[in-house]
Order: structure tokens, then C-alpha cells, then sequence
């Protein structure tokens, strides 16, 4: 039990010396040395809880995406297509250096598979919730025009996304709640 308790512990303190280091500097001054350094542990002790750098950081763009997600508990069942996208916003422009590196990460999967791999699960996941969310919304919808509704609204978001964190004066939230109003013609027509 203490064995555990000191790995809980320590994964923590890499967590958090990975979160201040990318609020103060970053991906570009994010390296393994300064984590470690920071979370005052050995190399070692970091390879028993990650398997990469862009792993703990991975966990950490996780955590800030489930603190807004709004049924963490109950796997989505009850999510509104409107409750996620305004989860989504507010990721995007509360957690801006978060999402400044879930950006970079997803950039990142051009040229890395591993990584590549990890984006499109965690993608996937997200549509997949937008798709029942959006058949919940509108019954009326089969299950192909659901899926492709919510593929069209996660597209648009993360350019209103990259959007919003290139200009500050960017409204997310509006333009994000006319792809709700919008509906599934609005999409198709657009």
C-alpha cells in the first residue's frame, strides 16, 4: 500500500513539473532532464509511470480535457451535443496553453505514428461521443449522418480552436454555438 501511495505521489509530481514547464515554456523547452529535475526524480522512477515525454504530456492534455468534460462519470451517456461543444470551447480557450499543446501534439502525428496513433484513438473517442450526442439531439438522424454531423462539428471546432488561440479577440464561443443551432442541414449545405 505505501509502495503505491509513493507511486501515486510521484507520478503526480512529474504531472505537475510537466504542467509548469509547459505553461512557463512550452513544448520546444519541454525535455525529459528538466521533468525529472523539477519533479525532483530519477530517470528510472519516470520510465516505471511513462513510457515517453510525449506520453506524460499526453496525460496531461487528458486531465485538462476531463476536468471540463461534463459527464466524466458516466461515460457520456448523457452528454447534450451543446454540453460538449461548450466543453470543447471551454478547453480550448480557458486551458490555452493546454490546448496551445494538444495542437502541437496533433501536429506532431504528421511525422510520428506513435503519436499519430495516440491523437486519432483520443479523436475517435471524441466523435464517437458527438455522434450519440447528436442522434440524441436529433432522432431523426441514422447513424451515418450522425457520424458524419460530428465529424464535421470536431473538424470545425479545432479550426475555431487554432483560430481563437492565433487571435485573442476571436469569439470561439459564437461561431461554436451556430454549429449546434446549425443542425445537420446546416452542415450538409454549408
Amino acid at each position: 500500500m505505501a509502495r503505491y501511495r509513493v507511486g501515486l505521489e510521484t507520478q503526480e509530481r512529474i504531472l505537475e513539473a510537466t504542467r509548469t514547464l509547459l505553461a512557463q515554456e512550452g513544448m520546444e523547452g519541454l525535455t525529459l532532464k528538466r521533468i525529472t529535475e523539477r519533479a525532483e526524480v530519477g530517470v528510472g522512477s519516470f520510465y516505471n509511470l511513462f513510457d515517453s515525454k510525449e506520453a506524460v504530456v499526453f496525460e496531461v492534455v487528458r486531465q485538462a480535457l476531463d476536468a471540463v468534460d461534463p459527464h466524466r462519470g458516466d461515460g457520456g451517456a448523457g452528454d447534450t451535443l451543446e454540453e460538449l461543444v461548450d466543453a470543447f470551447v471551454t478547453f480550448m480557450t480557458g486551458s490555452s496553453t493546454i490546448a496551445r499543446i494538444y495542437l502541437q501534439l496533433a501536429g506532431l502525428g504528421l511525422s510520428d505514428p506513435a503519436i499519430a496513433a495516440r491523437v486519432l484513438r483520443s479523436h475517435r473517442r471524441r466523435v464517437e461521443r458527438f455522434t450519440a450526442a447528436c442522434r440524441r439531439d436529433d432522432p431523426s438522424l441514422d447513424a451515418e449522418a450522425a457520424r458524419e454531423r460530428a465529424e464535421t462539428i470536431m473538424a470545425a471546432l479545432t479550426g475555431l480552436g487554432l483560430t481563437a488561440l492565433i487571435d485573442p479577440g476571436f469569439d470561439m464561443r459564437a461561431h461554436a454555438a451556430r454549429l449546434v443551432v446549425g443542425g445537420p442541414t446546416a452542415t450538409r449545405e454549408a
